[in-house]
Protein backbone atom coordinates (compact mmCIF):
# COMPACT_ATOMS: atom_id res chain seq x y z
CA UNK A 1 0.00 0.00 0.00
CA UNK A 2 1.36 3.26 -0.94
CA UNK A 3 1.96 6.12 1.55
CA UNK A 4 -0.54 8.07 -0.18
CA UNK A 5 -3.38 5.83 0.45
CA UNK A 6 -2.21 5.06 4.38
CA UNK A 7 -2.36 8.78 4.97
CA UNK A 8 -5.94 9.11 3.34
CA UNK A 9 -7.01 5.76 5.46
CA UNK A 10 -5.72 7.30 8.71
CA UNK A 11 -7.63 10.61 7.95
CA UNK A 12 -10.91 8.67 7.36
CA UNK A 13 -10.47 7.03 10.63
CA UNK A 14 -9.84 10.28 12.62
CA UNK A 15 -13.10 11.70 10.91
CA UNK A 16 -14.98 9.01 11.75
CA UNK A 17 -13.48 8.88 15.85
CA UNK A 18 -14.65 12.45 16.39
CA UNK A 19 -17.54 13.17 18.05
CA UNK A 20 -20.64 14.89 16.34
CA UNK A 21 -20.88 18.86 17.86
CA UNK A 22 -24.10 18.80 19.09
CA UNK A 23 -25.81 21.64 17.12
CA UNK A 24 -27.37 24.37 19.43
CA UNK A 25 -30.56 25.89 17.69
CA UNK A 26 -30.81 29.49 18.29
CA UNK A 27 -34.16 30.18 20.71
CA UNK A 28 -37.12 31.62 18.62
CA UNK A 29 -38.32 35.59 19.17
CA UNK A 30 -41.54 35.85 19.92
CA UNK A 31 -42.78 38.84 18.66
CA UNK A 32 -45.13 41.07 21.95
CA UNK A 33 -47.98 42.85 20.89
CA UNK A 34 -47.37 46.32 22.06
CA UNK A 35 -49.63 48.09 24.51
CA UNK A 36 -50.54 51.69 23.57
CA UNK A 37 -51.38 53.54 26.16
CA UNK A 38 -54.29 56.70 25.09
CA UNK A 39 -53.67 59.25 27.27
CA UNK A 40 -56.45 62.42 28.04
CA UNK A 41 -56.52 65.40 26.19
CA UNK A 42 -55.46 68.18 27.83
CA UNK A 43 -58.18 69.92 29.59
CA UNK A 44 -60.37 67.03 29.04
CA UNK A 45 -62.10 65.83 32.49
CA UNK A 46 -63.40 61.94 32.34
CA UNK A 47 -66.86 61.71 33.12
CA UNK A 48 -67.93 58.46 35.18
CA UNK A 49 -71.35 56.85 34.21
CA UNK A 50 -74.07 58.42 36.17
CA UNK A 51 -76.09 55.79 38.59
CA UNK A 52 -79.42 54.99 37.96
CA UNK A 53 -82.92 56.05 40.64
CA UNK A 54 -83.41 52.41 40.96
CA UNK A 55 -79.82 51.59 41.99
CA UNK A 56 -79.61 54.45 44.39
CA UNK A 57 -83.04 53.78 45.78
CA UNK A 58 -81.64 49.85 46.22
CA UNK A 59 -78.77 51.21 48.00
CA UNK A 60 -80.53 53.41 50.45
CA UNK A 61 -82.37 50.92 51.61
CA UNK A 62 -79.52 49.06 52.18
CA UNK A 63 -79.41 51.03 54.89
CA UNK A 64 -82.48 52.19 55.88
CA UNK A 65 -83.79 51.51 59.45
CA UNK A 66 -86.52 48.76 59.45
CA UNK A 67 -89.72 50.21 61.38
CA UNK A 68 -89.99 53.41 60.22
CA UNK A 69 -93.41 55.28 60.87
CA UNK A 70 -94.69 56.05 57.12
CA UNK A 71 -97.34 58.51 56.88
CA UNK A 72 -97.46 62.50 57.39
CA UNK A 73 -100.12 63.55 60.32
CA UNK A 74 -102.80 65.64 58.84
CA UNK A 75 -102.51 69.40 58.30
CA UNK A 76 -103.59 71.88 61.14
CA UNK A 77 -106.91 73.03 61.30
CA UNK A 78 -107.14 76.31 63.15
CA UNK A 79 -108.28 77.75 59.76
CA UNK A 80 -111.54 76.24 60.07
CA UNK A 81 -111.88 76.78 63.92
CA UNK A 82 -110.73 80.68 63.24
CA UNK A 83 -113.72 81.08 60.50
CA UNK A 84 -116.37 79.25 62.91
CA UNK A 85 -115.51 81.16 65.89
CA UNK A 86 -115.53 84.37 63.84
CA UNK A 87 -118.93 83.73 62.03
CA UNK A 88 -120.46 82.89 66.00
CA UNK A 89 -119.17 86.12 67.65
CA UNK A 90 -120.48 88.26 64.38
CA UNK A 91 -123.74 86.43 64.13
CA UNK A 92 -124.24 87.04 67.74
CA UNK A 93 -123.56 90.53 67.85
CA UNK A 94 -125.13 91.12 65.29
CA UNK A 95 -128.68 89.60 67.09
CA UNK A 96 -128.08 91.20 70.24
CA UNK A 97 -127.92 94.70 68.53
CA UNK A 98 -131.02 93.94 66.81
CA UNK A 99 -132.94 92.93 69.87
CA UNK A 100 -131.77 96.19 71.71
CA UNK A 101 -133.22 97.91 68.73
CA UNK A 102 -136.71 96.44 68.31
CA UNK A 103 -137.27 93.98 71.35
CA UNK A 104 -136.88 95.49 74.43
CA UNK A 105 -139.57 96.68 76.28
CA UNK A 106 -141.83 95.32 73.46
CA UNK A 107 -144.58 92.64 73.46
CA UNK A 108 -142.49 88.87 72.57
CA UNK A 109 -143.09 87.47 69.15
CA UNK A 110 -144.97 84.25 68.23
CA UNK A 111 -142.69 82.14 65.87
CA UNK A 112 -143.82 78.48 64.31
CA UNK A 113 -147.27 78.00 66.13
CA UNK A 114 -145.95 78.91 69.72
CA UNK A 115 -142.64 76.81 69.41
CA UNK A 116 -140.69 79.32 69.79
CA UNK A 117 -140.73 83.08 70.81
CA UNK A 118 -138.88 86.51 70.28
CA UNK A 119 -138.73 87.83 73.76
CA UNK A 120 -136.13 90.07 74.99
CA UNK A 121 -134.44 89.53 79.16
CA UNK A 122 -131.15 91.21 80.47
CA UNK A 123 -129.21 87.65 82.22
CA UNK A 124 -126.98 89.24 84.99
CA UNK A 125 -126.20 85.34 85.87
CA UNK A 126 -125.77 81.80 83.97
CA UNK A 127 -128.31 79.82 82.12
CA UNK A 128 -131.47 78.55 84.51
CA UNK A 129 -131.27 81.68 86.59
CA UNK A 130 -127.61 80.36 87.93
CA UNK A 131 -124.83 82.20 89.44
CA UNK A 132 -126.79 85.22 89.55
CA UNK A 133 -124.31 88.31 90.96
CA UNK A 134 -121.40 86.04 90.17
CA UNK A 135 -120.81 87.76 86.92
CA UNK A 136 -117.25 88.37 87.49
CA UNK A 137 -116.74 84.66 87.91
CA UNK A 138 -118.72 83.79 84.81
CA UNK A 139 -116.09 86.38 83.37
CA UNK A 140 -113.40 84.34 84.59
CA UNK A 141 -114.07 81.35 83.79
CA UNK A 142 -115.13 82.36 79.41
CA UNK A 143 -111.42 83.97 79.47
CA UNK A 144 -110.22 80.53 80.90
CA UNK A 145 -112.08 78.61 78.11
CA UNK A 146 -110.89 80.84 75.32
CA UNK A 147 -107.46 81.14 76.52
CA UNK A 148 -107.08 77.07 76.66
CA UNK A 149 -109.14 76.29 73.35
CA UNK A 150 -106.62 79.20 71.68
CA UNK A 151 -103.26 77.01 74.25
CA UNK A 152 -104.27 73.44 72.09
CA UNK A 153 -105.08 75.22 68.75
CA UNK A 154 -101.41 74.50 67.98
CA UNK A 155 -101.54 70.84 67.42
CA UNK A 156 -105.50 70.63 66.40
CA UNK A 157 -105.52 68.52 63.71
CA UNK A 158 -109.08 67.21 63.79
CA UNK A 159 -111.54 68.55 61.73
CA UNK A 160 -114.24 67.62 64.10
CA UNK A 161 -112.37 69.18 67.24
CA UNK A 162 -112.18 72.14 64.96
CA UNK A 163 -115.78 72.59 64.61
CA UNK A 164 -116.56 71.58 67.75
CA UNK A 165 -114.08 74.16 69.57
CA UNK A 166 -114.68 76.75 67.26
CA UNK A 167 -117.99 76.75 68.13
CA UNK A 168 -117.44 76.90 71.72
CA UNK A 169 -115.25 79.66 71.46
CA UNK A 170 -117.38 81.97 69.41
CA UNK A 171 -119.91 81.12 71.62
CA UNK A 172 -117.73 82.37 75.03
CA UNK A 173 -116.58 85.40 73.53
CA UNK A 174 -119.87 86.16 72.51
CA UNK A 175 -121.30 86.01 75.93
CA UNK A 176 -118.18 87.55 77.61
CA UNK A 177 -118.33 90.75 75.67
CA UNK A 178 -121.68 91.36 77.01
CA UNK A 179 -120.07 91.06 80.10
CA UNK A 180 -116.96 93.26 79.82
CA UNK A 181 -119.24 96.21 77.55
CA UNK A 182 -122.95 96.11 78.95
CA UNK A 183 -124.50 97.44 82.03
CA UNK A 184 -123.78 98.11 84.63
CA UNK A 185 -120.25 97.96 84.23
CA UNK A 186 -117.31 95.86 83.02
CA UNK A 187 -116.77 92.10 84.29
CA UNK A 188 -120.11 92.66 85.88
CA UNK A 189 -122.15 93.30 82.17
CA UNK A 190 -125.50 91.62 81.89
CA UNK A 191 -126.13 89.14 78.76
CA UNK A 192 -128.37 89.59 75.77
CA UNK A 193 -130.72 86.66 75.73
CA UNK A 194 -133.62 86.63 73.20
CA UNK A 195 -135.38 83.21 72.28
CA UNK A 196 -137.57 81.04 74.57
CA UNK A 197 -138.74 77.88 73.70
CA UNK A 198 -142.17 77.41 74.12
CA UNK A 199 -143.08 80.05 76.55
CA UNK A 200 -142.87 83.60 76.09
CA UNK A 201 -140.89 84.40 79.30
CA UNK A 202 -139.10 81.24 79.87
CA UNK A 203 -140.87 79.23 81.99
CA UNK A 204 -140.46 75.94 79.72
CA UNK A 205 -136.56 76.54 78.78
CA UNK A 206 -134.07 79.47 79.88
CA UNK A 207 -133.66 82.24 77.54
CA UNK A 208 -131.17 82.12 75.26
CA UNK A 209 -128.94 83.54 72.82
CA UNK A 210 -126.88 82.43 69.16
CA UNK A 211 -123.65 81.94 71.80
CA UNK A 212 -125.95 79.56 73.84
CA UNK A 213 -126.70 77.62 71.19
CA UNK A 214 -123.51 77.69 69.89
CA UNK A 215 -121.72 76.79 72.91
CA UNK A 216 -123.97 73.57 73.54
CA UNK A 217 -123.69 72.36 69.91
CA UNK A 218 -120.03 72.71 70.14
CA UNK A 219 -120.05 70.76 73.87
CA UNK A 220 -122.01 68.12 72.14
CA UNK A 221 -119.97 67.97 69.50
CA UNK A 222 -116.63 67.10 71.41
CA UNK A 223 -118.42 64.95 74.29
CA UNK A 224 -118.78 62.88 70.84
CA UNK A 225 -115.53 62.88 69.52
CA UNK A 226 -114.29 62.19 73.05
CA UNK A 227 -116.73 58.67 73.40
CA UNK A 228 -115.37 57.76 69.98
CA UNK A 229 -111.69 58.57 71.53
CA UNK A 230 -110.83 61.06 68.50
CA UNK A 231 -108.21 63.28 70.07
CA UNK A 232 -107.56 66.86 68.96
CA UNK A 233 -104.64 66.11 67.78
CA UNK A 234 -105.75 63.96 64.58
CA UNK A 235 -104.98 60.45 66.88
CA UNK A 236 -107.83 57.90 67.10
CA UNK A 237 -107.28 55.58 69.51
CA UNK A 238 -108.52 51.78 68.54
CA UNK A 239 -109.02 48.88 71.17
CA UNK A 240 -106.29 46.24 70.50
CA UNK A 241 -107.60 42.59 69.75
CA UNK A 242 -106.97 40.67 73.44
CA UNK A 243 -104.63 38.16 72.81
CA UNK A 244 -105.90 33.93 72.76
CA UNK A 245 -103.30 32.20 74.70
CA UNK A 246 -104.01 28.32 73.87
CA UNK A 247 -103.40 25.75 76.21
CA UNK A 248 -100.43 24.13 75.84
CA UNK A 249 -101.00 20.03 75.66
CA UNK A 250 -99.66 18.33 78.77
CA UNK A 251 -97.07 15.33 78.05
CA UNK A 252 -97.97 11.78 80.35
CA UNK A 253 -94.99 10.13 82.17
CA UNK A 254 -94.52 6.43 81.59
CA UNK A 255 -94.83 5.90 85.13
CA UNK A 256 -98.74 7.62 84.92
CA UNK A 257 -99.48 5.61 82.12
CA UNK A 258 -99.00 2.66 83.17
CA UNK A 259 -100.67 3.12 86.59
CA UNK A 260 -103.86 3.39 84.23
Amino acid sequence: MSDEAKAAEKAAEKVADKPEEAQVSEPETVATPAIVVEEPAAGKIEEKPEESPARAEEDDDEFSISGSISGSLPEPRTKILALLAAGVLALDVLTKVVSVAFLEGADPIKLFGGVLYLTFVRNPGAAFGLAEGQTWILALIALGVAGFILWISRNLRSQGWAVGLGLVLGGAVGNLADRLFREPGPMRGHVVDFLSLFDPYGQVWPVFNVADMAIVGGGATIIVLALLRHDYDGTVHKDEPALVVEPTPTVESDGAAESK
